[in-house]
């Protein structure tokens, strides 16, 4: 799945006094922020100096993936960052519009801190951008600012271009929104918290079920896909909680081109996984579930099957998202 993404400065009165807050070290947790609220979120990020760091922030000039010299603001309040939204929230930020499809589809896992947080189409359409004055744009791949888009965009904001090196590593890719906004030690804080949440469930699930396999199989518009071994939730399963890849998966992923590879229900059925994650985005009676072959995976024979609907966090990746995962996971495997 291919990832895209996408008020007005606050009184002079009101910068004051959220500076002061700064000041006092109000910070938050980078991985599980609280939810803000609609005063806060509409001052736009929240990011703040570790305790006992008063050294005012200054503007400074990063190279983004494209080879562009830009100008990060000093303290961003007002960020756009498309589909970078688990990114933000991991550090605390709060974007002034957020990544959505055909004007309602957004992440929901996240909306407990953005549910106050107003949609941008995921193409970013550059009048919708501009009418939130951004004064900082985030875009996760060359894509989304292919032939003249850039500059149209770094007309409205300074624009910055993760890369799709970066934006295919999700630990390397909080590494690097922490340097923008010159938070590097919270990310790679969040990265250690991440880390030791995963190690543990590891432990747990090897010592319930041992080497058994796993797969995760998403549904929607009728369709079936299966997520690749090393990426979104695939690199959750197999490379942080150590579980078996099925041979089916390790042959689709060999020439996956995406987190998610089109799979027939033939193909389905001789799935060898020992258990089976559902994310179900067409909900109940959809007519694949009717079908034999789906009766006979081994994994929905012996009852090893785990059902989740499309607001969960399995359909993404990042801090928050993998973690939410983790949960799903030992929920269903440690008893």
């Amino acid at each position: 799945m291919n990832r895209f993404k996408n008020k007005i400065w606050i009184i002079a009165g009101l910068l004051i006094a959220f500076t002061l807050l700064v000041a006092c070290g109000n910070n938050k947790d980078a991985a599980e922020p609280e939810a803000q609220t609609p005063s806060e979120q509409n001052s736009g990020t929240d990011a703040q100096p570790e305790e006992g760091n008063t050294e005012a922030k200054t503007e400074r000039t990063l190279t983004d993936a494209m080879g562009h010299e830009v100008k990060i603001p000093a303290e961003p309040k007002r960020v756009i960052a498309s589909y970078l939204e688990d990114n933000l929230v991991a550090l605390g930020i709060t974007p002034v519009a957020q990544w959505s499809v055909k004007g309602g589809n957004v992440q929901d896992y996240l909306q407990e801190a953005l549910k106050d947080v107003p949609i941008v189409e995921h193409d970013l359409p550059f009048e919708a951008v501009a009418s939130f004055q951004p004064d900082l744009l985030i875009m996760d791949s060359a894509s989304m600012v292919e032939g003249n888009k850039y500059s149209q965009y770094d007309k409205i904001a300074p624009t910055y271009v993760i890369g799709n090196e970066v934006n295919n590593d999700w630990r390397e890719e909080l590494k690097q929104i922490g340097e923008i906004f010159g938070m590097e030690e919270q990310a790679q804080a969040a990265l250690d918290q991440y880390e030791l949440k995963a190690t543990d469930a590891n432990e747990q699930i090897q010592a319930a079920i041992g080497g058994e396999s796993a797969a995760a199989i998403w549904l929607v518009g009728g369709k079936l896909f299966v997520v690749s071994e090393t990426l979104s939730s695939g690199a959750v399963m197999y490379g942080d909680l150590g579980l078996t890849v099925p041979s089916v998966v390790k042959e689709i992923s060999a020439s996956a081109t995406g987190n998610w590879s089109s799979i027939s229900l033939e193909k389905l059925a001789e799935l060898d996984a020992d258990h089976l994650f559902f994310i179900n985005s067409d909900g109940d009676g959809a007519e694949v579930l009717q079908d034999p072959l789906w009766a006979n995976i081994p994994a929905v024979k012996n009852g090893n099957i785990y059902e989740y609907g499309k607001e969960t966090s399995w359909l993404y990746t990042g801090t928050i998202a993998n973690s939410q995962i983790i949960d799903d996971v030992l929920e269903s495997l440690v008893k």
